[in-house]
């Protein structure tokens, strides 16, 4: 069974993340053959999954609700896959299916691999067309373009590119990976190495915030998307869970306001779902909390108190406008 978003595995004491399976891509031209189209595709996401998470952020700031609808998995998933347990009858309303593994054989017959959200899976057919989470988000902010809302934030500007790629590579590494590295080695090495570099890189960023607002130019993009999954996962259950635990977020000053910051700007906090994360993670990994005791705390309600990042500048949606409020059958419960 996969580790959240894609398909892990181990392999001696360190913990590595295998390569997406199904990397066609949907475009504006349509060259894989399948071209973009309002309607014509379902998002399968976890609420609980960093990975999906950053699909569900760039939907919402682009204003691709209606184009692009979604299908919210269970956050407990079994040795079957994904499950749409949280639908009547247990079964996704559009694609009918009790679980993702069956858009999965759809696509590939007798297919036995991961299972992994998110998954882009084409509703008349309901084959998978994709589950390469690294490429999707880049795919929303660019080829699908001609379906954003009118004022839709540039999620990943041509002219800053190379530097967003460089920023998110390394957190992608040693962060976004790094603390599952940490929280399911199998060897005291292994882990010390995961969780040297995770603080590193997390002392790097801090570093970076100190004196502006976003991770690269004045406004928000893609690489804060990404940071900002882990970042509202780490109290919650990184720092316990995956034994991330030199500090909490929280006593962080420039990575606490930078993840509130995100948290409280429309189309971030309103996408994250702190039952389902925590469920999911302490739930499905019996093999690092064999109780499946879901803790009480931490405290949430600060997410809401003031970060002041404001005062750095910085425009969040660059020449665009924030989201509108989520869809009604999209409204998490508030903290």
């Amino acid at each position: 069974m996969d580790h959240d978003g894609d398909n892990g595995d181990g392999d001696g004491q360190e913990f590595r993340r295998s390569r997406s399976h199904f990397t066609d891509r949907v475009t504006a031209d349509g060259r894989d053959g399948w071209p973009v189209a309002a309607g014509r595709y379902r998002l399968v996401v976890s609420r609980a999954c960093p990975w999906a998470s950053r699909s569900l952020v760039s939907r919402r700031l682009l204003g691709l609700e209606e184009a692009l609808p979604v299908a919210v998995a269970d956050p407990i998933q079994d040795e079957r896959s994904w499950r749409f347990t949280l639908d009547p009858d247990g079964r996704d309303p559009v694609l009918g299916i009790a679980f993702l593994a069956e858009a999965y054989r759809a696509r590939e017959p007798g297919y036995d691999g991961g299972v992994s959200v998110p998954a882009l899976v084409e509703a008349a057919s309901g084959r998978l067309v994709t589950n390469d989470y690294q490429r999707l988000t880049l795919d929303l902010a660019t080829e699908w373009r001609e379906l954003h809302r009118p004022d839709a934030p540039d999620l990943y500007p041509e002219g800053r590119r190379d530097e967003i790629d460089e920023r998110m590579e390394g957190i992608y590494q040693d962060i976004n990976n790094g603390v599952y590295r940490a929280g399911f080695a199998k060897g005291q090495d292994a882990y010390d190495a995961a969780y040297a570099r995770l603080f590193a890189r997390l002392d790097q960023v801090s570093e970076h915030l100190a004196d502006r607002r976003y991770l690269v130019g004045d406004t928000i993009t893609e690489a804060d998307i990404r940071l900002f999954t882990t970042l509202v996962r780490f109290d919650a259950v990184y720092h316990g869970h995956f034994k991330c635990n030199r500090n909490k977020l929280t006593e962080d000053r420039v990575l606490w306001a930078y993840a509130r910051d995100l948290f409280q700007t429309p189309g971030f906090g309103d996408t994250v779902d702190f039952d389902h994360i925590k469920r999911h993670y302490y739930q499905v990994h019996a093999d690092i909390n064999p109780s499946r005791i879901v803790p009480r705390g931490p405290d949430l309600t600060g997410w809401r108190s003031p970060h002041h990042r404001e005062q750095l500048g910085g425009r969040p949606f660059g020449d665009g406008t924030p989201p509108p409020p989520p869809p009604g059958d999209e409204v998490i419960q508030p903290l």
